[in-house]
This record gives structure tokens, C-alpha cells and sequence, in this order.
């Protein structure tokens, strides 16, 4: 295979990828060799993957190629090569969650959502870097688009190697900002759906109550393709009449004045081609959701790693140590309080959200920041984590430093089916197509 049918190869969409290989235009052979060599050539810097599993994954993908040949298709991912956040169990491969080797350990059987995608004809390249047990303590993994800059996190793995070009799709998994906020950093789609709707059994859990199962894509029609095969639905991502959007000065107000007037060039795009756009006002039950929701994170990722923390405690990383100390340390009635005031603000928003297509603000207040020894800020992801509802990053252009913006996109608990096609008109509008030089 020629570099340039390589290329050609890993730019297809999920989507376009699964028709080829169905239609015998390609093989997934060929699709995944493409990966792999990607892979090879740019991981070096990237630092995106923890394991690849070639001989797993070729296995997978001749197997594929003979169901093709005998014309069955498993599903709509049938060939398509995946990423896995280390997080996730997948049989026969290492889970390390970030951590130090003391946490490793070897799965037997795969998680519930690496289960659903092979029963769509995925093919499971490995497992991407992720920050130690999906908290703030920064991966390896560097930007694309900058190497100097964070991928953000915890999905740092995922982001990275889908902006890469190394995968079309990989898993995620969101407690505060850690699929959409990926995403907006690395310049792809970032989809969190409503708590729930995807399971978490053999995912590590940072907080129960706020811990969601999300992918990372490069089109909204690949994130809905994703989502379907997840929550065991279909997901239809074609664009809808022009939405009636939301917008909260509030939330607008916390992002840096380039990424303000950036969302605003972006409004009034979406009102040219049609939008409306209504300015809102956010409950007053939102003023103690950041304390709220944090609190309900620190006690249950202290009822998780207790007796692991008791044992290795000076081995965990700065953040999540921290973070364990302080749970341990919360009380069941500073607890209960703080999942009745994040219950408080869901049933509050959810008004709001039932009377617009979804609501617009920016995904993070800047682009990457420079350095590696933070994630970023994920506030703007976290109401959305924190009330359980669904929400959406879109890459939308590019800032004065090459660096990507993005939109977020919110609406109403168990509404993925509208949000995405309210995504997909505002891609559609939108229409970036940049991709990092690597």
C-alpha cells in the first residue's frame, strides 16, 4: 500500500469506512494496516496509546473480511479499527487506569460497551492513555496540534488519536469534562449522552453518580453512529429545520475574550442560516453546583479507592490523592446535601432546556492551554456531568495560535436523538475541516 492510499485510508469517516468495507471497496484489513502504521510513525510523540494489540486486532479485521466475503455484516461498525480508553476492560488486555503498576491488571472479560462494539464488527486496536483513574493528574499525551500543549483530559488517549488520524472512533468516559473537553482541545466531536443511557459495568468508576460512557468522533454522524451501537438504539444524525438555541451570558461569561468572540461570530452564523437564538438566565440553584458536584465526586472516589489508598496511598498521583483524602474526610450529611443540590439544579434547568433545541456555550473558556502539567479547565462541561444531561462538542475554527475552538451543546435528559440533529445543523453550518500537520 502506497503512503497516499494509507492517508487516504485514515481519513475516512466511520460511516464511509464500514460502507467501503462492506461493499468490498476496501477491506478492513487494509483499514486497520493504515491505522497501525499511523500509529507507528506518530505515536512516538503523541504518546496516545498505553497498548496496541496488533496481532488481536488483525485477527479481528481478516475475520471481518471473511464475514464480508460470506455476506454477513456484524453491524455498523463492521470493520471499523476503535480505540479504548484505558479505563475499560477489554478481555485479554492490560487496565492500568492511569496508575502506577501496583493498579495493573489483566481482564478477562470485556466491559459492557467494549462488548457491544465487537458485536458490531469493531475491530479493537487497544487502549489509549488516560489520566490516573480518569482524574486530574495529567497523561503522557500530547497535543496534535501543539505537542507543547495539553490533549486535556481524562480521555487524553482517545482525543489525541482520533485527531491523529490513528482511529476514526474511540471510547471515553466523562465525570466532569473528560470527553467533551478532549475533544475541544484535540478538535473533534465529543458526545456525553444522558447519565445512564450507556452501561458502565467493567469501566473504573471515579463517582457513580456522575460518571458517563462517551465517544470521541470526527463527525456528528460518527458520534451518532457510535451512540447507537452503545446505548443499544439507533440515532439518526441527519440535520433538522433550523433549531432554537439557548444562550446563557452566565456561562459565556467564564470563557477568555478570544473564545467570547469567537462564540459570538458563531451565533451569528447560526442566526444567518436560520437559527434562533434566546438569551436565558440559569437557575439560582446553579450558584452552588461546582461545590455540590464535587463533593458527591470526592466521597464516592473515596469510597472506591479506600482500601487501595490505605495501602499505596504515597503512590497515588498529587490530584486524585488529594482528592481521596478529601472524600474520606466529607461527612453523609455534607454528601446527601450535595446530591440533593445537584438533583435541585437538574429539575430546575430542565424547563429551560425542554423549551429550546439545546443550549449553546462555549465547551472550555480557552483553547489548550501550553504545558503539560495540567488538563485544563472543564467548568463548562461540568453542570452537564453533574445534572446528568446530555451534551455535545463541536470543533468550530481555529484560533490565532492554530489552536482549535469549540461550541458545546447541551439539551434535556434522554434528548440525544434531537441534540444530534441539532449538531449536525450547526456542523453543517459550521463546516471545519482543519486537521492537525502531523
Amino acid at each position: 500500500m502506497s503512503s497516499d492510499d494509507a492517508r487516504l485510508l485514515t481519513r475516512l469517516s466511520a460511516r464511509e469506512a464500514q460502507r467501503r468495507i462492506r461493499d468490498g471497496k476496501i477491506t478492513a484489513a487494509s483499514l486497520l494496516e493504515a491505522c497501525l502504521d499511523r500509529i507507528r510513525a506518530l505515536d512516538g510523540q503523541l504518546l496516545a496509546w498505553t497498548h496496541v494489540d496488533e496481532a488481536s486486532a488483525r485477527a479481528a479485521a481478516r475475520e471481518r473480511d471473511a464475514e464480508t466475503r460470506g455476506g454477513r455484516i456484524r453491524g455498523t461498525l463492521h470493520g471499523v479499527p476503535v480505540g479504548i480508553k484505558d479505563i475499560f476492560d477489554v478481555a485479554g488486555m492490560p487496565t492500568t487506569g492511569g496508575a502506577r503498576p501496583w493498579r495493573h491488571r489483566r481482564a478477562t472479560k470485556d466491559a459492557t460497551a467494549v462488548a457491544r462494539l465487537r458485536e458490531a464488527g469493531a475491530v479493537i486496536v487497544g487502549k489509549t492513555a488516560t489520566t490516573e483513574f480518569a482524574y486530574r493528574d495529567p497523561a503522557p499525551t500530547r497535543n496534535p496540534w501543539n505537542l507543547g500543549h495539553t490533549p486535556g483530559g481524562s480521555s487524553a488517549g482517545s482525543g489525541a488519536a482520533v485527531a491523529a488520524r490513528m482511529i476514526p472512533l474511540a471510547s471515553g468516559s466523562q465525570t466532569v469534562g473528560s470527553v467533551l473537553r478532549p475533544a475541544a482541545y484535540n478538535g473533534v466531536v465529543g458526545l456525553k449522552p444522558t447519565h445512564g443511557l450507556i452501561p458502565v459495568d467493567g469501566v473504573i468508576p471515579l463517582a457513580w453518580s456522575l460518571d458517563h460512557v462517551g465517544v470521541l468522533a470526527r463527525s456528528v454522524e460518527d458520534a451518532a453512529l457510535a451512540l447507537g451501537v452503545l446505548a443499544g438504539a439507533e440515532y439518526d444524525a441527519a440535520a433538522g429545520r433550523p433549531p432554537r438555541i439557548a444562550v446563557s451570558p452566565e456561562l459565556v461569561a467564564r470563557a477568555e475574550p478570544e473564545v467570547v468572540t469567537h462564540l459570538r461570530l458563531v451565533a451569528d452564523a447560526l442566526r444567518a442560516a436560520g437559527a434562533t437564538l434566546v438569551e436565558v438566565t440559569l437557575p439560582p440553584s446553579f450558584g452552588v453546583l461546582h461545590a455540590a458536584g464535587l463533593t458527591v465526586l470526592e466521597a464516592e472516589a473515596a469510597t472506591y479507592h479506600e482500601q487501595d489508598f490505605r495501602k499505596h496511598g504515597p503512590e497515588f498521583g498529587k490530584e486524585i490523592g488529594a482528592g481521596v483524602q478529601a472524600g474520606l474526610a466529607t461527612t453523609a450529611v455534607a454528601y446527601i446535601d450535595a446530591n440533593r443540590a445537584r438533583l435541585r439544579f437538574r429539575a430546575d434547568v430542565a424547563p429551560m432546556l425542554a423549551a429550546h433545541d439545546a443550549l449553546l456555550s462555549p465547551t472550555v473558556p480557552t483553547p489548550a492551554p501550553a504545558g503539560l502539567g495540567s488538563t485544563g479547565d472543564g467548568s463548562l462541561c461540568a453542570p452537564w456531568s453533574y445534572s446528568g444531561m446530555p451534551s455535545i462538542s463541536l470543533p468550530s475554527g481555529l484560533a490565532a495560535s492554530g489552536l482549535p475552538f469549540a461550541i458545546q451543546l447541551t439539551s434535556g435528559a434522554g434528548h440525544e436523538q434531537s441534540l444530534l440533529r441539532v449538531a449536525a445543523w450547526c456542523e453543517g453550518v459550521l463546516r471545519f475541516s482543519a486537521a492537525p500537520t502531523l
